[in-house]
């Protein structure tokens, strides 16, 4: 049987939670204070995922950059990708908060999407 020690992320209090797991099978969670702590625990041992957050060059905005994130959380092993891709990627203004500027992100299928509003400079 193996243990796992994590501190959770699935509320402000970052429990210190300990798995037990034989082989992916999750046993056992303790020293979770909420549900979230459980639910959180059993995914990251067996499939970690992350939101992943940052910003794109924009052109012609009122704004040099745009705050991005996927839209929802991407497998943790893939987080590299979708930001080699975010890091490549350009766009032109206006954009608006929840503007789809990546449609599939690495091939995740989860989209980036824009954080902020960024306007047009006329003229």
């Amino acid at each position: 049987m193996e243990k796992r020690e994590l501190t959770c992320i699935g509320c402000p209090m970052g429990c210190l939670v300990t798995v037990e797991m034989e082989g992916q099978e999750v046993l056992s969670v303790s020293g979770n204070t909420c549900k979230k702590g459980e639910i959180y625990a059993r995914k990251e041992v067996v499939d970690p995922t992350r939101i992943v957050t940052s910003t794109v060059r924009i052109e012609g905005g009122d704004k040099p950059r745009l705050s991005v994130k996927t839209k929802s959380d991407v497998p943790k092993n893939r987080i590299h990708d979708v930001m080699e891709e975010i890091n490549r990627c350009v766009v032109t203004a206006p954009v608006h908060i929840g503007d789809v500027v990546i449609e599939n992100a690495a091939g995740t299928g989860v989209p980036v999407i824009a954080t902020r509003n960024v306007e047009a400079v006329l003229g």
